[in-house]
């Protein structure tokens, strides 16, 4: 039986690339035949770059990969969120106002990625600038439903294995949720952790960047070039030592429930397994958390797009101007600084929290995506997150009525980004969670 190259994880194609098994150009093919095959349904790609892709890892092919351990991504191919420059490929934001737009230079993590031998193939959808109006993608396990957003495009070519790993980013759910939807692993690290050096910004506060992978250990494998750390070895933790947090917190009510039942039965099942599983009540104050991040990423995108929201825009959609534009042309100065202190607080309590807990366990999205493509989802669990600086990772875990993905939700502590993955590598499998593969 062939081996179907485009369903390999970063991992796997990694291996079989430095044990001399697999050319870079090979599965850089394999994924480009891939991508042709779904793409007219799934919809992922901005810009698909064929002859450019295959050149380069041609390029790639006579090069001994196991002589040179800084290259970790020797040969594998990735997807970009379109709010992410490069220099020879158009960025254009996801609105047509930045049609055929070239940057003179690549993003930082896409130089770092390239750096680390990895093929760039193209450009993925994102909503309009980042924000909640949809592109043209599909959730490739429904295509009447959405991807969800706003990295919709990366996630949804990770799940239909048009590549491994694609980027994404996050200024409230924009990697978690559709990570969620599209039955992926989705990886928001902790703020500040990777550069975002050359992506468009919306929201100085919040962004991140993030990534879609098929695997745990994929995430990983990521980080290490995008920190520009040396590559090691990916070591899960002890579940037997594990002290997993329980938080249902105040939006609990909104998980569907079959998403809580799963839920529960996870938590059920991991208790016997691991060192304790305690429930963790929000600090006072956490109900405020939503409103002081509307604040904020209302006040800082809406001077953030100051050019195109006055210059352009008649090429803005309505959902745009009267949502987080509007809201943050209303928001005073002094109202924004307050909002800022109460998040400095909470954060404070928060690692208080996560002093006497290695991961805490919620869900990521109220239940399976959405049908319709006009909307992109409810973040509601993800905005704490995301406002606290805090690494999060959506494992696909569940399914949900009608048989499409549902994500758990795995929250770190501040900094401790490869604990929480060591810690997720072992809650996953003790699960039963594997690698992802193709959706059909």
């Amino acid at each position: 039986m062939a081996i179907d190259y485009a369903q390999m994880t970063v991992s796997e194609a990694a291996g079989a690339i430095a044990s001399g098994d697999l050319k870079p150009s090979t599965l850089v093919d394999a994924c480009l035949e891939r991508s042709r095959s779904q793409e007219p349904a799934v919809r992922a790609w901005a810009y698909l770059s064929d002859d450019q892709a295959l050149m380069a890892a041609r390029l790639l092919d006579s090069k001994n990969v196991s002589a040179d351990p800084s290259a970790p991504l020797h040969g594998i191919p990735f997807g970009i969120k379109d709010i992410i420059d490069t220099c020879d490929m158009p960025t254009e934001h996801g609105t047509p106002m930045y049609n055929q737009n070239r940057p003179a230079r690549d993003a930082a993590c896409v130089a770092l990625l390239r750096e680390a031998g990895g093929v760039l193939m193209g450009k993925t959808v994102t909503t309009e600038l980042a924000h909640f109006h949809p592109g043209k993608t599909r959730n490739p396990h429904a295509l009447t439903h959405t991807p969800g957003g706003s990295s919709s495009g990366s996630a949804a070519a990770v799940a239909a294995c048009m590549v491994p790993f694609a980027l994404g980013t996050q200024t409230t759910g924009s990697v978690l949720r559709p990570a969620s939807y599209c039955g992926v692993y989705g990886f928001k690290p902790s703020y500040g952790d990777v550069s975002r050096s050359g992506v468009f910004e919306c929201a100085a506060s919040f962004d991140t960047l993030g990534w879609f992978t098929r695997s745990v250990e994929d995430i990983f494998i990521i980080r290490r070039a995008l920190i520009h750390a040396p590559a090691s070895t990916f070591v899960p933790a002890d579940l037997s030592q594990l002290r997993i947090g329980v938080f249902r917190g105040p939006e609990w009510s909104k998980a569907d429930p079959q998403t809580r039942e799963s839920m529960e039965s996870a938590i059920a099942e991991l208790k016997p397994l691991v060192a304790s599983v305690q429930d963790i009540e929000p600090p006072d104050g956490f109900d405020d958390i939503a409103h002081c991040h509307k604040m904020i990423a209302g006040y800082e995108f809406a001077r953030a797009i100051s050019w195109e929201r006055t210059q352009r825009q008649h090429q803005l959609s309505p959902k745009l101007l009267l949502g987080r534009c509007e809201d943050g042309l209303q928001c005073s100065y002094d109202e924004y600084v307050h909002a800022q202190a109460t998040l400095a607080e909470q954060r404070r309590l928060i690692a208080m929290t996560m002093q006497q807990q290695d991961l805490l366990l919620t869900p990521v999205a109220p239940g399976e995506a959405w049908e319709g493509l006009a909307a992109t989802g409810d973040p509601v669990f993800n905005t704490a997150w995301t406002s606290l600086h805090l690494p999060a990772l959506s494992i696909p875990a569940f399914k949900g009525p009608a048989g499409l993905p549902v994500g758990l939700q795995l929250v770190g502590g501040f900094r401790r980004d490869e604990q929480l993955l060591a810690a997720a590598e072992c809650v996953q499998q003790a699960l039963g969670i594997g690698n992802v593969r193709a959706v059909n």
